[in-house]
């Protein structure tokens, strides 16, 4: 099933967050300070992440992080 990615950014807070499909409800693995995966309960399946103090760890065009997380991404047509 193709699920979209959604991209949400508060600014106040200054969290990224993106979504794999709709929202589900699912519980938070924090892979390293400021990064979280959500997994839906009893499997191993992401269905989005989070990054906290956004700004912080991007705010310079040099800022790249890489987190253990493998995916594979389509073009699909809009």
């Amino acid at each position: 099933m193709e699920k979209e990615l959604r991209f949400s950014y508060d600014r106040e807070a200054d969290i990224l967050d993106v979504s794999v499909g709709d929202e589900q409800e699912a519980g938070s693995q924090e892979l390293e300070d400021d990064f979280f995966v959500r997994i839906l309960p009893g499997t191993k399946e992401i269905v989005g992440l989070s990054i906290l103090n956004f700004e912080k760890w991007f705010k310079d065009k040099k800022g790249t992080k890489s987190v253990p997380v493998s995916a594979k991404f389509e073009l699909v047509a809009a």
